[in-house]
């Protein structure tokens, strides 16, 4: 019996012979140049790829404001068509955000599925989550992009687009769904979600009684996230030369060069223009990164825009409120663009340089790591009884004693611990510096 993610995405599991023929659409709005619609539309290519299509076409257009009617101007629309015709293209995918009367009419007029940025996205997303809280964020956000659209009609348009990029999801593989259908799975899994949630702040909790402290790793997707895991932990998660290419966080334990353990998490890449319904989705799995004691930023260095992709990360941690948590760039893939990385180490002050495929530049990150973590961490003195050589035991274990004293009362040490441990530690502690 299948299950009803794989009931909604069932136009994901059939396998594809043909790979699409995509015409990309950009539109150069009032305060952006030309260069930035390129860089956008070579992205966006790369997300068709990795969704499975192939770019045929490309077409642009200069305008101060949208067309409300079909996004592009109608005579562009005419030249779109012409387009679609000349090099044979099943879709037509706009990098900007399409309303969906503007979808419906463009997809009238031309005769074929016309989609936006935000569907390509969450199709990748439905066809890269494995665990039940992914599936269930993938396809809560997928529902809420899908909604507003229903009055287009699923036994129309929809139902004939067959396995192609964007509609994949909730609601086009069964014509009786309808809004309230949606609306009641909307709420069952926002229902769920809330439970996956409590789960995985449980397993948070148990993680902080550990004591460690957690370094998060977040960045632009395919930047060298799950690359940087697995150099440092052997943690064998799938590694990739595609965009999201991993989706569920995986935390493991790493040591660093003074011997203190901590917890190290690799998250979902982010991207410009990230669908917010998505980052709402994922709120839970991302509150890794809002919890975190530091996060490590990893930068493609040899990327065309590293500072746009630094600024687009930027962007949705402000959105989690994670703005705030100590941030260490690790500008990686030297091993591609030295020059490049070192040229952006210089002009990031506090920044490393790393090369996560081949390890060089390892050593000074981990150090340096482990150096901002004990500025972080408070110098306290503890008094433990003597009976309590579980206590010596952990103050070792999870911090960095600076020295011992044997007294009559029991054992003063004086150690650098980070905020999880002082909490758990908090009875025997005498003064904080």
């Amino acid at each position: 019996m299948s299950t009803p993610y794989q009931e909604a995405l069932g136009a994901t599991l059939i396998e594809r012979t043909k790979r699409e023929r995509i015409v990309l659409v950009g539109v150069i709005l009032k305060g952006h140049t030309e260069e930035e619609m390129d860089a956008s539309l070579d992205e966006l290519s790369l997300l068709i790829d990795t969704a499975g299509a192939d770019e045929v076409g490309r077409m642009t257009q200069r305008r101060d404001t949208p067309d409300h009617t079909w996004f592009i101007g109608k005579g562009k629309v005419d030249e779109l068509r012409e387009l679609c015709l000349a090099v044979d293209a099943d879709t037509v995918v706009f990098d900007n955000e399409l309303a969906p009367a503007q979808q419906y009419n463009l997809e009238k007029n031309l005769g074929r599925t016309a989609i936006d940025r935000t569907a390509v996205i969450l199709d990748i997303f439905a066809q890269n989550a494995h665990t039940l809280e992914g599936k269930a964020q993938v396809e809560l956000a997928l529902l809420r992009y899908r909604l507003p659209r229903l009055r287009r009609g699923i036994a129309g348009n929809l139902s004939q687009q067959g396995a192609g990029i964007g509609t994949r999801g909730p609601g086009e593989t069964k014509l009786e769904v309808d809004r309230r259908r949606i609306m009641g799975r909307i709420t069952k899994l926002e229902r769920d979600l809330i439970d996956l949630r409590q789960t995985r702040q449980l397993q948070r909790k148990g993680r902080g009684k550990s004591g460690l402290a957690t370094v998060t790793i977040v960045g632009y997707t395919n930047a060298g996230k799950s690359t940087l895991l697995n150099q440092l932990t052997q943690a064998g998660v799938l590694v990739e030369d595609r965009l999201f290419a991993t989706l569920d966080p995986t935390t493991r334990r790493l040591a660093l060069p003074g011997g203190e353990p901590v917890l190290l998490t690799d998250t979902v890449g982010f991207i410009r223009r990230l669908p917010h319904g998505l980052v709402q989705a994922f709120k839970s799995t991302l509150e890794v990164v809002r919890d975190a004691d530091f996060l490590v930023h990893v930068v493609d260095s040899s990327a065309p825009d590293p500072e746009g992709e630094i600024a687009a990360v930027r962007k949705v941690l402000g959105e989690i409120d994670a703005l705030d948590v100590p941030e260490l760039l690790a500008f990686n893939k030297t091993d591609l663009d030295a020059v490049n990385a070192k040229r952006l180490v210089e002009q990031h002050e506090g920044s490393v340089s790393i090369s996560a495929f081949t390890g060089e530049g390892i050593a000074e990150f981990l150090q340096t790591v482990a150096d901002r973590l004990r500025a972080l961490a408070k110098v306290v003195e503890l008094l433990v009884p003597y009976d309590r050589g579980d206590i010596v035991a952990a103050v070792h274990r999870e911090g960095e004693v600076i020295s011992t004293a044997h007294e009559s009362a029991g054992i003063r040490i004086r150690a650098r611990l980070a905020g999880a441990s002082l909490g758990r530690l908090d009875q025997f502690v005498v003064h904080e510096a």
